[in-house]
């Protein structure tokens, strides 16, 4: 098997520093060089200060997820560089710390990268900062072209990109970033070109790459929202829910969508209720704090029968918890929020292209099934950029359920909002027209919506309501396999560990090892797909469970839905994304114990 050219490089400082910027526009530059990237930010809660880092991986085949080790360190902050001596743990042997060179380094910070057989880099980040563009701010500029230099990343193509993202401030600005950049390309190249002995495949034709998306998880659920027709977004910024609702913002002009920044998350979803009401598609998005919220108002849109859709973006709890670190510990609550029993349902992307996938589906069933749905996500797969390709983008089919037509309304003689029908779902009209007067009570009520309290018209209406789940369990996508058929394990994950899982099951797959791993993925979960799971399920051998949460949720609903367990369950709580190396090392305890055996 071929070796892959893969590179790895971590960039730390404090808050202000520009690490997500530099990021971003690092890794924006190398797939422009025609490569795969992943790239994801990792920060405290703090405006200023605190040890902030982004994350990239580059190679010349898919990139899926980020890495343990790293091919090169950026450090800019003086204190975290004296610090943060697990950085320098971090270093592949021949990697390269990059520090500025007017740092006085602990002895211990130095014999660390030793220690690791790392190399030193003292490079004049604040020197070239000030001297080429005036300000030391720029260090991080500098910093960025010393990294494109090692990895000799063609100039004019990491040139375009800092011209593109300075000139949306001013062309003066721009000119000297670029000749920023250039000098510390040009002094890592002269300076350590030669020492640095890791290479990245450029292809020689990177037109199909090049012309992919760079987009993250929660501007992909925007993107295919807003192809699914919904144009109307309340909010209360929390993360990281926050950057869907500003997808629309950005956007709306453009697109002809409403955003409305509200003072509360209850407003928020009442808001998207009352819009899906009168007949628009709406969203809202948040995180678990705010999803707190608004369960009440979600039961109002179970009981009233309103399609809306809410995004959870989830985060580390309870109360205020990590607001900046992942988490799935939301499964169960977002399955049963709010009190009684009413229909709702879920889906759990876990890659860019479903997320795309959740944005249509969710408004689509939501107006078809005239209930919520809950587009459970979180904090690694929302803030993630991966280069994704247009085609997976696909335009989509609009599907708004029994939606009366003006025709079939004028021909009525009563208009019954909720008339009992087999498959639980009531024709529906768009308000507006004199026969579309109703009362929609979230008290119980009869089938024109006025309030009732009669006990056999309850359990028709319950039974009415509830019957929705059947239908939607059908359109409800069963786990996905990846990997050998016949392997000795099999890794059952749900929404975004699949990036890490996958990389774990390509690299046990590729080591020559006797044993053998595949995985199953889960990325719609409420209803739950039973048939389909215990279909797949009995073609494993060993399952073992990977979950980031502290009570395994997603074992608790397999065994309440199905009956089955995994054979073994790994739960990690710590608000950093699980990696793959982690999970090889897992995967490594349970054959050499025997559990399972090749």
């Amino acid at each position: 098997m071929e070796q892959k050219h893969k590179i790895s490089i971590k960039i730390a400082g404090a808050a202000g520093q520009g690490v997500e910027s530099g990021g971003q526009g690092l890794t924006k530059a190398l797939k422009r060089g025609g490569l795969n990237v992943f790239g994801v930010s990792d920060y405290m809660s703090l405006i200023k200060g605190g040890h902030n880092f982004y994350q990239i991986t580059v190679c010349d085949e898919q990139v899926h997820t980020f890495t343990e080790k790293y091919h090169i360190v950026v450090c800019f902050d003086h204190q975290n560089v004296q610090e943060n001596i697990v950085h320098c743990n971090e270093l592949h042997p021949g990697g390269f710390f990059i520090v500025d060179d007017a740092v006085t380094l602990k002895p211990e910070l130095e014999q660390a990268v030793q220690a690791n057989q790392a190399i030193l880099c003292r490079m004049p980040l604040a020197r070239l900062a000030t001297e080429i563009g005036g300000s030391k701010i720029m260090m991080n500029t500098v910093a960025l072209g010393g990294v494109a230099g090692l990895l000799k990343l063609p100039f004019e193509v990491l040139d375009n990109v800092v011209r593109e993202n300075f000139a949306k401030k001013s062309q003066e600005l721009a000119d000297k970033n670029s000749q920023v950049v250039k000098s510390g390309y040009e002094w890592a190249q002269a300076n350590f070109g030669t020492q640095f002995k890791f290479d990245l495949k450029y292809p020689q034709a990177a037109e199909a790459i090049k012309g992919h998306l760079l987009i993250n998880g929660n501007d992909a659920i925007a993107f295919g929202s807003y192809a699914a027709g919904c144009r109307f977004v309340s909010a209360y910024p929390m993360t990281p829910g926050t950057s869907v609702f500003e997808w629309f913002t950005k956007q709306n002009k453009q697109i002809g969508a409403v955003t409305k920044h509200t003072e509360d998350e209850i407003a928020a979803v009442c808001m998207a209720i009352g819009a899906a009401q009168v007949g628009v598609r709406s969203m809202t998005s948040t995180s678990g704090g705010g999803f707190c919220l608004m369960v009440e108002a979600l039961g109002l849109a179970g009981m009233t029968e309103v399609g809306v859709v809410v995004v959870n973006a989830m985060r580390g709890g309870p109360s205020t918890g990590l607001p900046t670190r992942t988490e799935q510990a939301d499964l169960l609550f977002a399955i049963h929020a709010s009190h009684g029993e009413f229909p709702r349902i879920v889906l759990t992307p876990g890659t860019i292209e479903q997320c795309y996938e959740a944005g249509v589906k969710a408004h689509n069933m939501a107006e078809k099934y005239q209930t919520p749905v809950i587009i459970l996500t979180d904090q690694l797969l929302a803030a993630e950029f991966r280069n994704t390709d247009p085609a997976s983008f696909p335009l989509p089919t609009i599907d708004r359920g029994k939606l009366l037509t003006t025709e079939q309304l004028e021909s009525l003689e009563t208009y019954r909002r909720y008339e009992f029908s087999a498959d639980g779902i009531s024709p529906r009209a768009l308000q507006g027209h004199p026969k579309a007067v109703f009362a929609p009570a979230t008290d119980e009520h009869d089938e024109t919506g006025h309030i009732t309290e009669d006990a056999e018209n309850r359990i028709k209406m319950m039974d009415k309501r509830m019957q929705k789940l059947e239908g939607a369990r059908a359109e409800i996508s069963g786990p996905d396999f990846f990997g050998p058929e016949n392997a000795d394990l099999t890794l059952l994950v749900w929404g975004s560990t699949y990036g890490a899982a996958r990389e774990a099951v390509e690299e046990h797959n590729a080591s020559g090892k006797a044993s053998k791993i595949n995985l199953l993925h889960f990325y719609e979960l409420w209803p739950f797909p039973i048939e389909a799971t215990m279909k797949q399920i009995k073609k494993c051998k060993f399952t073992f469970n990977l979950e980031q949460n502290y009570t395994a949720q997603f074992a608790k609903l397999l065994r309440m839905e199905t009956g089955l367990e995994p054979n073994q369950t790994f739960c990690k709580y710590d608000g950093r994304p699980i990696m793959a190396e982690e999970i090889l090392e897992q995967v490594e305890k349970i054959f050499s114990q025997k559990l399972v055996t090749a």
